[in-house]
């Protein structure tokens, strides 16, 4: 979905061809499935990041359009709103030198936007959903000027009928209620999509782990404690999303509705293939952008798949040598809170992938407990109670204390990786902020306790405590 299209409205002669070229496209991604085509030895990893733009008073500064023309640099691209960007690390091999190259080249891209927005009067700051944001602010006059994105409204809205967003997020304390005529309340939700790439033989694997691993990535990264003023979820950007984009598609075998943003609808049984043939049958095509290039580049299955949303997202990528890969893109964690601390939730994912992978933990976990987990730490944060391999639930801080941090360690130390880099992200800062249970999510709610409903203090907080390049369980409130 990073790419530019040539229009923004589509005949019914457009969804046709789109749709008979979609369906030549799995056609061919099944036999790849079936013979020998996929990559199949090195892990990558690499991230997106997304981040806003403030003015001095706090407020979103919808800005991109000046901000990206002054970067001037591929890896930083436009985001829905004018008020966001997204930063792109390169892939980069799983091994002993990626704790440093993560941190290095996020950094070196972060203070080089830094520079370029205090040029123009503005901050930078990666946070799951901008405090000082309003409502209000969320409207077509500040959508980004990319065609995609106004495609992508227009067509969204015509599969609705026209229907308007209905938006409701019951928090323990306070409840949102507001209706958008358009998608842009989704541009409040500011993301970390972690991508792997992983050998062909083990995808599925990976894929069904992922899922597992949601509920314990929401909880310990969960930095979205309030929208327009409200607190309602610890990951609130995980309802917004949800309902923000909200589409009619299909219901699956329980009945349940799937939309297109979507925890899922199951693990896959036998290979990513399954997801992919989902997606011709399930979902209705948004974009039917016709491409005349080689139906072996996957143009119309790629841009179908980047209009459905799911939390963990499986991806057909290509190398240098042209040779097709699958990554899976894990879209769960909110932006920041520091850059050490989105490294350190990075570095944690890959190590309990690794970890768990061979146990094949949805053996003991049903989809519908991974689901109900999953919901229940995007609610409560590192307060949440999750269904493990046991009968009873766990602290979600006990199974990643006692589990998941010494499991992704010995994964990763394994893999060559420097014991001092696993001690510094894994032990010094993710053990410390889930033992403390101080992460984005708590500070911020614990900085409105001490301070009161001051969003533009807390924004101007956040700024700071992020510039001195800290984790955020020694952020001081």
């Amino acid at each position: 979905m990073g790419s530019e299209i040539a229009k923004t409205e589509f005949s019914e002669e457009d969804f046709r061809q789109f749709q008979q070229n979609l369906r030549k496209e799995t056609r061919m991604l099944m036999e790849w499935f079936s013979s020998d085509t996929f990559e199949k030895h090195e892990v990558m990893c690499g991230f997106e990041l997304e981040g806003w733009l403030v003015d001095n008073d706090c407020a979103p500064a919808p800005r991109n359009e000046e901000f990206l023309s002054r970067v001037n640099n591929p890896l930083v691209v436009a985001e829905l709103s004018k008020y966001n960007f997204e930063l792109n690390v390169p892939p980069h091999p799983l091994n002993r030198q990626l704790p440093k190259f993560l941190h290095e080249e996020l950094q070196t891209l972060w203070d080089n936007c830094a520079l370029h927005a205090r040029e123009m009067g503005c901050q930078t700051l990666f946070t799951g959903i901008l405090p000082t944001l309003q409502d209000r602010m969320l409207t077509l006059r500040n959508i980004s000027s990319m065609q995609r994105f106004h495609a992508l409204n227009r067509e969204i809205l015509k599969s609705r009928s026209l229907h308007p967003l209905k938006i409701h997020i019951e928090g323990p304390k306070e409840r949102l209620d507001v209706v958008h005529r358009d998608v842009m309340a989704e541009a409040a939700t500011t993301s970390l999509q972690i991508h792997f790439q992983v050998p062909f033989s083990r995808a599925a694997a990976f894929y069904n782990v992922a899922h597992v691993l949601s509920a314990p990535m929401a909880a310990l990264a969960a930095n979205s404690p309030f929208l327009f003023g409200m607190e309602l979820w610890d990951e609130t950007r995980i309802p917004l999303f949800e309902q923000a984009v909200h589409t009619p598609s299909f219901v699956d075998l329980s009945g349940r509705p799937v939309s297109r943003v979507t925890f899922g609808r199951d693990y896959v049984r036998d290979s990513l293939r399954e997801v992919f043939l989902e997606n011709l049958d399930g979902f209705p095509v948004l974009l039917p952008v016709i491409f005349d290039h080689d139906p072996g580049m996957m143009h119309h299955l790629r841009l179908h798949n980047g209009t459905i949303w799911r939390w963990n997202r499986p991806l057909i990528g290509f190398g240098e040598d042209g040779r097709p890969h699958l990554r899976i893109e894990h879209r769960v964690p909110a932006a920041g809170p520091s850059i050490p601390d989105i490294v350190a939730n990075i570095l944690f994912f890959y190590g309990a992938m690794l970890y768990l992978q061979p146990e094949v933990p949805q053996a003991d976990i049903s989809f519908e407990e991974a689901r109900a987990n999953f919901y229940a730490a995007a609610r409560s944060g590192l307060d949440a109670r999750l269904k493990w391999t046991s009968e009873n639930a766990i602290p979600v801080e006990t199974l990643i204390l006692q589990h998941l941090i010494p499991g992704a360690i010995l994964a990763l130390a394994q893999s060559g990786f420097d014991s001092n880099d696993l001690r510094y992200y894994l032990v010094d800062i993710l053990a410390e902020r889930v033992a403390t249970r101080r992460n984005g999510a708590w500070w911020q709610k614990a900085f409105i306790g001490k301070h009161g409903n001051d969003f533009r203090a807390l924004t101007q907080a956040c700024l700071e405590n992020q510039s001195r390049n800290i984790p955020v369980h020694e952020w001081s409130i």
